[in-house]
């Protein structure tokens, strides 16, 4: 499914109103309200505490320790945008820093997904600039091979289109099809509501059991209570 030494340009964007909608959300909430699907691999962590982002994806492929593409994505980013960045094969190496960061920052962008490496989480973490990747690594990479920007990847085993929604927090990253974003965003909105209602129920002192219904079906599967 891959194609090589091109940039697609054109990347049809959900509008930024919808996007926003997926704001007040957690990942949790998102990937239960689409069906349980669009995670990715819980291996693709923040690489400081309370590391967010909520953006539009503009896809890197890159080659194993190589970041030139890197610095081709930048020049696509619209304010907005989140880099999602896949590999040809498996590669933790620190493909991404504070001066990619700051180049992607000026062009109004809110972030990186990489299933790879990262370094100077000190320097992200102070600038704010979330990272979601499979490492931290010092380890340097060269500019030599040509991968691809805007094309589809598979992140972290989640099919990423450019365009696509993203949204990391501290349970991971989830990746909502740019044609499903309001949908999604509703859905997430009534999931919460109802979970709010449910949350103080249990504060109250209500069991599980009793709101879910579970105490039937316990009893028809054969639990046995016994004093």
């Amino acid at each position: 499914m891959y194609e090589l030494g091109v940039v697609h340009r054109t990347v049809h964007r959900p509008s930024d109103a919808d996007v926003e909608k997926l704001a007040p959300f957690g990942v949790a909430t998102i990937h239960e309200a689409m069906g349980r699907t669009g995670l990715m691999r819980p291996y693709i962590r923040p690489v400081y505490p309370k590391a967010r982002l909520v953006g539009t994806a503009v896809t890197v492929l890159l080659q194993p320790g190589d970041n030139w593409m890197m610095h081709v994505a930048a020049e696509q980013v619209r304010p907005g945008d989140v880099l999602v960045a896949a590999c040809t094969t498996e590669c933790e190496d620190g493909f991404f820093g504070e001066l990619l960061a700051t180049s992607v920052r000026a062009r109004g962008g809110r972030g990186l997904v990489i299933d790879g490496g990262c370094r100077d989480a000190a320097e992200l973490e102070e600038m704010d600039f979330p990272v979601f990747s499979r490492a931290v690594n010092s380890k340097g990479t060269v500019k030599a091979t040509l991968g691809s920007v805007n094309v589809p990847v598979v992140c972290a085993n989640a099919l990423v289109h450019p365009g696509d929604a993203v949204v990391g927090d501290a349970d991971g990253v989830v990746v909502v099809p740019a044609g499903r974003v309001a949908e999604v965003a509703e859905a997430a909105r009534k999931r919460e509501e109802n979970e709010e209602a449910k949350r103080k129920r249990l504060a109250a002192g209500e069991l599980g059991l009793d709101i879910y219904g579970m105490r039937e079906p316990l009893k028809a599967a054969g639990l046995r209570y016994v004093d």
